[in-house]
Formats: C-alpha cells, sequence, structure tokens
C-alpha cells in the first residue's frame, strides 16, 4: 500500500524531527569563519532524514537556498558573490587560490547535486573545494540514514564537517559531527520504534 505524503503538523518545523522527538535542544551554535550556502534540492524539504537542515540550524552562518522549487527560478545571486567556492569533487576543476569566504553546499542525492552543477552556470565557473576519501575520526559511515548512492558519499552534514576540517576549523567540525551523531541516535530509535517492556 502506498505511502501517502507527511503528516507536517507532527513535526517541528526547524529541525523536522517528531515533535515528541525534537533535536532542537540538541542543537550546538556553531561560528565560524566560513559562510556556508546550502542549495537544497526541492525534493529535500519534507524528509526527515535530511542532514544540510541540522547543519544550518547549527552554524551562524549557514544559510538553505531552495531550488527546483514549483513557480518562479530560485535567487541564485548568492552564488555569485567574490570569494565563493562550491563542495564538490572534480579533478578539473579551478583550484582555490585562497580560502574562501563562503562554500556552497549541493543538498540532495548524488544524481541531484550532478545535475544542479549542469544546469546552474554559476557553479559550473567557481572553484571547487573537494574532500578526500573518509579519514577524519568524526565520521559515522556505518549507520547512515540513507544508503549512499556511491562508494564514499557523505551526508550532507558529514560533507560539511569535512570542508570545515580542511578550511582549518575542526572544532566547529567536531561540533557538526556531535549533532550528526545524536541525530542519527535518535532517528534510529524512531525507526525502530519503542523497546518492549
Amino acid at each position: 500500500m502506498p505511502h501517502g505524503p507527511p503528516d507536517l503538523s507532527r513535526r517541528c518545523p526547524r529541525c523536522f524531527f517528531p515533535r515528541a522527538e525534537c533535536l532542537c535542544l540538541d542543537v550546538p551554535r556553531v561560528a565560524t569563519r566560513t559562510r556556508f550556502l546550502v542549495l537544497r534540492h526541492a525534493s529535500e524539504l519534507v524528509r526527515s532524514s535530511n542532514s544540510g537542515r541540522w547543519a544550518a540550524l547549527a552554524l551562524f552562518q549557514a544559510r538553505i537556498l531552495d531550488y527546483a522549487l514549483p513557480g518562479p527560478p530560485s535567487d541564485l545571486s548568492a552564488l555569485e558573490e567574490p570569494g565563493t567556492a562550491v563542495l564538490f569533487p572534480s579533478p578539473h576543476a579551478p583550484r582555490l587560490a585562497a580560502p574562501p569566504r563562503q562554500v556552497i553546499v549541493l543538498d540532495g542525492t548524488w544524481a541531484q547535486a550532478r545535475r544542479m552543477i549542469q544546469r546552474i552556470p554559476a557553479l559550473q565557473t567557481l572553484p571547487r573545494l573537494s574532500l578526500p576519501a573518509r579519514t577524519y575520526p568524526g565520521l559515522r559511515p556505518d549507520a547512515p540514514l540513507r544508503k549512499p548512492t556511491v562508494t564514499g558519499g557523505f551526508s550532507t552534514i558529514e560533507a560539511m564537517a569535512g570542508a570545515l576540517v580542511l578550511l582549518g576549523e575542526p572544532e566547529a567540525a567536531r561540533a557538526l559531527d556531535a549533532l550528526h551523531a545524536t541525530a542519527l541516535e535518535r532517528a534510529w530509535r524512531l525507526r525502530r520504534g519503542p523497546t518492549p517492556s
């Protein structure tokens, strides 16, 4: 039997967890030198597993811009601000001459992220910030909420933490890792249901 649309009235509008299990009180507030613009695909809006939402709640210098919504196209002028780089792997992309002031993070499936790169001209000319293979210890590849669609894939919050490590902000990265671990634990508890007494 097909599932209907999610009952949004039962969810916290900020963290999107069920109101009874709201994550908001566990979200740290983290200052960073780097600004993050999370370019979120429209299909992620009502997904409770969207981790870009949690990262944007935590970082003072992060905001979400939704892409591919019905209606008029989104205003993407923020992508053209000086000192902007996009977090996306590519061996042939322009490299960073200096640490970026703003990092664009593509929030969606791997296929959606690739399409955003292909369809948004401003993204194609930006320098790339690329993460190495999973090497820093904060990541939790053992218990993802979604199965990665590519080998070594990152969730959005993991990618943002990895970017902070590369940019010399490890304490902020650890705060995101801790939030991610808390969110994973809560989400898996909700999926498993109450423990029988």
